[in-house]
């Protein structure tokens, strides 16, 4: 069963009357309707009543409703306000732009404005490379979409998707101290997207697409890293396969398996999935059978579009046809990044013995988390109350940490594979229940920066790709 977590959390502001009993009955009927109380605090006190913020946790939004209907239904209690304590996160915006040098008098600001700041700007005119170290291109990250596919929700368009790139800004600073900003583009024009992000880059070191729907994204992501001369990288594609290959490492680990001596199974083939596939190639495992909404991509399969064509004559080597649960029969690993309750007891039955599921999509994975752990030896998903999430919050700032302390102008799959391993490494010991590091593991975002930034060396010795402070 779901449990009620702090996504949709409120605070329910009531009146009621002055008794011993009150705050147990309270309480009481929150509990009654599945309403988990996280505080309890006395704003007013009177001789006959009492006002009182009840915090507590709720399934949904409905489920916040119920829980606010219990209380009013209460002798004598009048609901006053409901908060939605999400929202209140939100309100005003997440981030802020702050000073990094002080502007007390009138010298401070001839060196950091004008008449100081021209020099400046003339050394970075005779010399361009000079604009990271002298600005804050070195260390600030543009978080660019166009809100078309934002988180599980789709195409909510620009203004919709700025709580998640804010967010992701967020998470930029404080995993891995880099400075992002959102561009949220009013555009889903491929040409004007791709044009609209060049003529912004000379203020970034790294360009992070996030939430642009398949297939575009694919195309806009190559062509930018062929236009520009630092990263460009879709974390929706490359940051979940990074971390999906770190924590299959481990989960193979605990159950005695190989990459090459097993079948993987995986559903969904948009951004998420296609990079997974990519990337686990690099590991030349038994078999790949990639899934969508029409079963088993082979070869042949009529209406492939150029990303299921090259996926298909890159898996299912023994050309398997059919359905999910054909697809499941005999595999050894399912990776899940598509919709939720697509298989359930009977399917999961039908995989290998120790088999490892990671059902990936959010908030309702493709098999209820307990069912699966019944029949399968490690379990995955991408909720916090379940062990083993799968978070990108693990790859995308170290990632960038590297890439920015390197100075590299691209990024690389040994990049990603070096940070893919580094995750990897973190857990030391894995088990069942513990495949990946915690989130808020600190010493997570440095192995995968220094993992990164060595990478980067080794590529740029190679000729992969050049970088330079």
């Amino acid at each position: 069963m779901p449990i009620p977590g702090p996504g949709y959390a409120i605070i329910v502001r009531v009146q009621a009357p002055s008794s011993a009993s009150a705050a147990g009955d309270l309480a009481v009927a929150v509990g009654r309707v599945g309403g988990v109380v996280t505080a309890f605090d006395v704003v007013e006190s009177h001789t006959d009543s009492i006002v009182v913020d009840i915090s507590c946790n709720a399934l949904n939004e409905d489920h916040a409703t119920e829980i606010t209907d219990a209380l009013g239904a209460l002798d004598g209690v009048s609901v006053r306000k409901v908060s939605d304590r999400t929202f209140l996160v939100h309100l005003g915006g997440k981030i802020e732009i702050q000073s990094k040098v002080s502007l007390r008098n009138r010298d401070d600001l001839s060196r950091a404005y004008t008449p100081g700041v021209a020099r400046v700007c003339q050394a970075i005119a005779a010399n361009p490379a000079d604009a990271r170290r002298l600005t804050i291109k070195r260390n600030t990250v543009a978080v660019v979409t166009d809100g078309s596919a934002v988180l599980g929700l789709g195409n909510l368009g620009a203004a919709a998707s700025m709580p998640v790139m804010e967010g992701k800004a967020a998470l930029f600073k404080r995993f891995a101290n880099v400075d992002a900003w959102p561009v949220a583009l009013d555009t889903q024009d491929t040409e004007e997207i791709i044009r609209t992000v060049q003529v912004i880059a000379p203020a970034y070191g790294g360009i992070n697409l996030e939430d642009i729907a398949a297939p575009r994204c694919f195309e806009i992501e190559r062509r930018l890293r062929d236009l520009l001369d630092i990263p460009v990288f879709h974390d929706d594609q490359h940051g979940t396969a990074v971390v999906v290959l770190g924590a299959l490492r481990n989960a193979l680990r605990v159950v005695g398996k190989d990459f090459t001596d097993s079948t993987i199974v995986v559903c969904g083939v948009g951004a998420a999935g296609s990079a997974i596939i990519r990337l686990l190639q690099s590991e030349k495992p038994g078999d790949v059978l990639a899934v969508d909404l029409d079963g088993i991509v082979h070869e042949g399969r009529p209406g492939l579009d150029d990303n299921l064509t090259s996926i298909a004559s890159h898996t299912n080597n023994s050309g398997k046809r059919g359905s999910l649960a054909d697809a499941l029969v005999g595999a050894d690993v399912f990776i899940g990044v598509s919709a939720p309750n697509l298989f359930g007891a009977a399917e999961a039955a039908t995989m290998n013995d120790d088999a490892i599921i990671f059902a990936l999509a959010n908030p309702d994975p493709e098999i209820d988390p307990s069912i699966a752990q019944q029949h399968a030896a490690v379990v995955a998903t991408g909720r916090s109350d379940y062990p083993n999430q799968i978070n990108n919050v693990l790859a995308f700032p170290g990632i960038f940490r590297g890439l920015l302390d390197s100075g590299a102008h691209d990024i690389t799959d040994r990049m990603l594979l070096a940070a893919s391993a580094a995750i990897a490494n973190v857990v030391s010991e894995p088990n069942p229940s513990f495949i990946v590091p915690s989130v808020f593991d600190s010493s997570v975002a440095p192995a995968v920066a220094e993992a990164v930034r060595q990478a980067a060396q080794e590529a740029a010795a190679a000729g992969e790709v050049v970088a330079g402070l």
